[in-house]
């Protein structure tokens, strides 16, 4: 088997610079609600926000810069839709390319492709719509969570169970406002994943708990960004655009609220929070963990206590 960065013993990710990066297509319901002002992008301030987590996540591990292609594709860099890495199988290195359902962003995958295909990994066409990492979490051996039925089919979930002996727990999304996994589910280590009860039925909550410990959390977190986070190392990277905040701003309290939440998770389990302003960014209704694909998940078997 060629290595690959997936066989490095510490993170690996894909990220982008936002060359390409654009709100000029609003493709969800958060974009909607905003107005043609709100949407409008600094471009040297969204540089730098991306630099500064750039800077962070590479100074921790090794990360991959997908090029961008031209003017094309205002969300390339949430790479996290491209595809999914699959760390479950041991003896070749296997990306699920995304087939998109939002259509600014059907055609991402040609560029994913070949980017991977050099880099020596086995690339799948996904026969169904599905929308990569945001839309499916790594658990542990064989097993995932998958949210399906606004960006993401249950069919491509049963193709990649028979085709590479997966085992997906399938969670049915029904919020507009949470359209991809990431927004509610947040695996934290091998054993314990971020969960909001609320946005699940009581079944599907007792199918999760047979493969990893609950750790819960509210749906006004959630809806701030709590699950769009990142784990590199033993620290947890969330995003807030707190900073730009007065104490009077109506969201000030909600962010502050989402921290100390966050804080106190990463404190019982031995994690350092850390965040990341990237208000440009969340004018595609987007958060921290859109802008990074995984590699490999060397971090989850590490902790502090």
């Amino acid at each position: 088997m060629k290595e690959t960065p997936s066989q490095l013993p510490f993170p690996s990710f894909v990220m982008n610079f936002p060359f390409s990066f654009s709100t000029e297509n609003p493709n969800n319901i958060w974009m909607q609600e905003m107005s043609s002002e709100e949407l409008k992008v600094n471009r040297g301030k969204a540089y730098k926000q991306f630099m500064d987590l750039y800077n962070f996540v590479s100074g921790a591990g090794f990360v991959c810069n997908l090029p961008s292609h031209g003017n094309k594709f205002q969300d390339l860099v949430y790479v996290a839709n491209m595809g999914i890495y699959l760390p479950h199988i041991k003896d070749s290195n296997n990306i699920i390319m995304s087939n998109f359902t939002s259509p600014p962003r059907q055609g991402e995958e040609l560029v994913g492709k070949p980017f991977f295909d050099l880099m020596n990994y086995k690339t799948h066409d996904c026969p169904y719509k599905f929308e990569g990492e945001a839309d499916l979490k790594y658990l542990h051996g064989n097993n995932y969570i998958g949210g399906c039925g606004i960006r993401s089919s249950k069919e491509a979930f049963e193709w990649m169970e028979e085709k590479f002996d997966m085992n997906i727990i399938k969670l049915e999304m029904v919020d507009e406002y949470l359209y991809h996994l990431d927004c509610n589910i947040f695996p934290l280590s091998k054993s314990k994943t971020l969960v909001c009860p609320e946005f699940h039925l009581p079944e599907e909550i007792k199918e999760i708990e047979k493969y990893t410990e609950i750790v819960e959390v509210s749906a006004d977190n959630v809806y701030n960004g709590i699950c769009n986070s990142a784990r590199v190392g033993n620290m947890i990277l969330c995003a807030s655009n707190i900073s730009e905040l007065s104490i009077n701003d109506e969201a000030y309290d909600a962010e502050k609220h989402k921290i100390h939440a966050l804080e106190k998770i990463c404190y019982n389990e031995g994690l350092e929070p850390i965040i990341f302003n990237i208000s440009e960014f969340m004018k595609s209704g987007a958060m921290l963990s859109c802008m990074i694909m995984h590699l490999n998940y060397v971090d989850y078997e590490r902790t502090l206590i």
